[in-house]
């Protein structure tokens, strides 16, 4: 039976190799080849039907990835030979659709653009079920291992588990490198076929010092085919021989192919006959030496691989239906109207979209930006995000309604993302690519919370006009990790790494009250709580009277009592209203008000509040009109850290 028919009407080539990492049947693309203006990136001729807009805003994301996440506007026109007036548009759509930052002259990439990679990541499965071995493998070796998959002619990581040392490995899941200098790339190579290998042999030869994996050294000696007498080999010219030995021994060994210093073995996860992924345990010659490596950690990483392979093939005996996705929170699909008004509002994402919600909101964008907005660019990249748990291989038709696009648009979208290698189709099913994860993953998986929530604290305070800061819990205090001052004559200014006792402010209180009791307890020593205010009758001396607000439930008169049951008691009256209102606990004068930043679990990980003299606003103005802005800060925050964290870990500080 011959193949089916692509929706452009083309017949895919068979399946080049049995990984499911490998390259797209028939793209014609190499791993590391650059992006570039229109049809960049792919010797192949530009389909027809293939969307211009798209194949431009992909070229755009991608030189973003390459320059770490940030661009001045010049230097993106320059990198991709698109019209200035292209640029501007392009960077319009993808700031509308979340994807970017726009500041000042710069495009910064921002996190909600993981969820394309997210979306891959999802549908691959691996990470769900393997990581947590990853995890555990590292823990016990105490060395960095990885999970990678293969990218073409390349090797791409799809998980880290690192160890944080002064000489630590810095490589960020979707990284890519090319395989000869890896130990995972022999293993996926030893699948390979003559199509694969001649596509190899013509990346060396064209990009001789391997420019074109950003993440790895540059070769200092040109490659060559035919090595002149007398000269030094290159790095990678006796690949084909790691492979013939992979093939044999089942794994293979990088003795300081990368940089000097850095060593690695690794093995394949295998599930149904093929390679699922690769294990790699990487390590210094400091610690391990590549022999060594092999003789003390293979035995173990055996066991890990068989492992993993039994969790596969229980997934796959089991059959067991998707583990339900976490809906977006209401907040990623918009904000409050004067976001909207001010061009930000974002698009339905995750489970949270429907096909009417996408369509009235690329119509409202449309109708507010003009022909600034690239509707074909928006809906392209919506495409990917069809994709996901439950949903690895999807139809023509399946993608247009989760998408809720005309067959026509999806159609013409997918027949882009094959042609540009993101998609691969066969059999009139259609499956993301590893170079999704090449669309600003790298950049922003290393993103920590204070860099997340930067952005929306700005944006807070020039709203509010008062100060506003991020914090988390260390031990039995608060440490600022953000802080955007107010311009005013008297404001609040605190130094980012500035500790305070946790019960003594807002940002603590908060944090604390999301504890179990005991807990918080225990984190107070037991101890009553003694006062930070340095004047007499203090906040916490217990001296005054506790008066409190009828309007908000919360003291007036700020004072607690030292007794650790009125404490608890506090924290339980936080815990209910979830925020937490101080005044002059730390300072006459001072009034701040605090609610919690939760991770996916729903556990609070920080806490932001705004902060202002008490004379500027009462405690009912306060509850009236800044609590409601908080709140929705702290929401468009925790969507981000949601997006972020959903495969990766993000930074408290």
């Amino acid at each position: 039976m011959s193949p089916s028919p692509t929706p452009s009407g083309r017949t895919p080539s068979a399946p080049r190799s049995s990984n499911p990492g490998s390259s797209n049947p028939g793209s014609g693309l190499s791993a590391s080849e650059p992006a570039g203006g229109v049809g960049a990136g792919n010797g192949a001729e530009v389909p027809e039907e293939a969307v211009t807009p798209l194949i431009r805003g992909i070229a755009v994301l991608r030189r973003l990835t390459e320059a770490d996440g940030v661009s001045s506007l010049s230097g993106l026109e320059r990198a991709t030979g698109l019209a200035r007036s292209t640029i501007d548009r392009i960077t319009a759509t993808l700031a509308r659709m979340g994807y970017v930052r726009l500041d000042g002259r710069d495009a910064v990439l921002a996190p909600r653009l993981m969820e394309l990679g997210n979306a891959y990541l999802a549908a691959l499965r691996l990470p769900r079920l393997l990581d947590a071995h990853a995890d555990a493998l590292a823990d016990e070796l105490d060395e960095s291992v990885s999970l990678a998959v293969g990218d073409r002619d390349g090797v791409r990581f799809i998980h880290q588990a690192t160890r944080r040392r002064a000489m630590s490995l810095s490589f960020r899941i979707g990284d890519l490198l090319p395989a000869e200098r890896t130990a995972p790339g022999p293993l996926f190579a030893s699948d390979w076929n003559e199509e694969d290998w001649t596509r190899w042999r013509e990346r060396r030869a064209a990009d001789p010092e391997d420019r074109g994996f950003p993440a790895v050294p540059a070769r200092s000696r040109p490659y060559t085919s035919t090595p002149s007498v007398g000269q030094l080999p290159t790095v990678g010219d006796d690949f084909e021989t790691r492979v013939a030995e992979a093939r044999r021994t089942g794994w293979a060994l990088d003795d300081q192919l990368i940089e000097p210093g850095l060593v690695a073995v690794s093995m394949p996860v295998r599930e149904a006959g093929r390679i699922a992924c690769v294990v790699n345990v990487v390590s210094h010659t400091s610690r391990h030496t590549a022999t060594d490596l092999r003789d003390t950690l293979l035995p173990r990483l055996r066991t890990a691989v068989a492992e993993m392979e039994r969790e596969l093939a229980l997934e796959l005996a089991l059959d067991r239906e998707p583990v339900p996705e976490r809906r977006t929170p209401p907040a990623e699909s918009g904000g409050d109207d004067d976001t909207a008004k001010a061009g930000n509002a974002r698009p339905p994402s995750g489970n949270a979209r429907t096909p009417s919600g996408l369509a009235d909101w690329t119509a409202a964008s449309k109708h507010e930006l003009g022909r600034e907005f690239i509707e074909s660019l928006a809906r392209g990249l919506t495409v990917i995000t069809a994709f996901g748990e439950g949903r690895a291989e999807l139809t023509l038709t399946a993608v247009a309604q989760a998408t809720g696009l005309a067959r026509a648009t999806a159609r013409r979208a997918l027949i882009t993302l094959e042609h540009l290698g993101y998609v691969t189709a066969h059999d009139r099913v259609f499956r993301l690519t590893p170079r999704v994860l090449g669309l600003g993953f790298p950049p922003l998986s290393r993103t920590s919370l204070p860099e997340i929530a930067a952005p929306h604290l700005t944006e807070l305070s020039q709203r509010l006009h008062d100060s506003v800061s991020l914090a988390m819990l260390t031990g039995d205090e608060i440490q600022y990790t953000g802080h955007v001052s107010t311009r005013r004559i008297m404001s609040v200014n605190v130094t980012v790494g500035t500790r305070l006792p946790a019960y003594a402010t807002s940002l603590g209180r908060v944090i604390l009250a999301d504890l179990p009791e005991a807990r918080a307890v225990e984190l107070l020593g037991g101890e009553p709580p003694e006062d930070v205010s340095g004047r007499p009758g203090g906040a916490l001396s217990g001296e005054r009277p506790e008066r409190p607000d009828p309007a908000t439930g919360f003291p007036s008169t700020p004072p607690i009592s030292t007794a650790p049951e009125r404490f608890t008691s506090e924290l339980d009256r936080v815990r209910k209203a979830g925020y937490a209102m101080v005044e002059e606990e730390l300072e006459q004068g001072l009034r701040s008000v605090a609610v919690p930043v939760r991770d996916r679990g729903g556990r609070a990980v920080a806490a932001v509040n705004v902060a202002m003299h008490s004379s500027r606003r009462t405690a009912e103005e306060c509850v009236r009109d800044v609590l409601p802005e908080l709140h929705a800060t702290a929401t468009r925050i925790e969507a981000d850290l949601h997006i972020a964290d959903r495969f990766g870990r993000v930074q408290p500080n």
